[in-house]
């Protein structure tokens, strides 16, 4: 079962953030970074409660938070494992990596596994064209893979 994000406890991280911000000239984009560290997305709930908060019309606040992809507005898994699909790493096999990853961890590109985690991305370049095809599994990266490397770089997180 995916681990629940909105508890409690970081409802009341998210009013200190708000009390922080608010009455300060832009809070939105600093709320919004913190509530996406807070929660790891921003959902409708969080927006909701962002807007009321500050006074900012929750249009403005979702126009925002889908805006910059640094948002999420869906929880994301605790292992988030991006493959470039970017030219370079398509045309050396991105897609079976992915094909691969997806069957591995039953999950489809887009969404989180059912117990919360891996999160599966499709990415455009990420400037490592020279390491293609490249996987990314948060702050880690992986290149000149093939769909073989999947099940060895995978058991690192599981």
């Amino acid at each position: 079962m995916a681990r629940d994000v909105f508890t409690k406890e970081n409802f009341e991280k998210l009013d200190h953030v708000i009390q922080k911000y608010k009455g300060k000239s832009g809070p939105l984009m600093p709320v919004l970074t913190e509530a996406q560290k807070i929660f790891g997305c921003v959902a409708i709930e969080i927006q909701k409660k962002i807007s009321e908060e500050l006074n900012i019309p929750l249009a403005e606040i979702y126009g925002v938070a889908t805006f910059y992809s640094q948002f999420s507005l869906q929880p994301k898994g605790e292992y988030v494992i991006g493959v470039c699909l970017g030219t370079a790493c398509y045309v050396k096999g991105a897609q079976d990596i992915i094909n691969k990853i997806s069957k591995e961890i039953n999950v489809e590109v887009g969404k989180t596994s059912e117990d919360g985690k891996f999160t599966l991305v499709a990415t455009r370049c990420i400037g490592a064209c020279g390491l293609a095809p490249v996987l990314t599994v948060n702050e880690d990266v992986y290149g000149k893979l093939t769909a073989d490397d999947v099940e060895g770089i995978l058991s690192k997180y599981k």
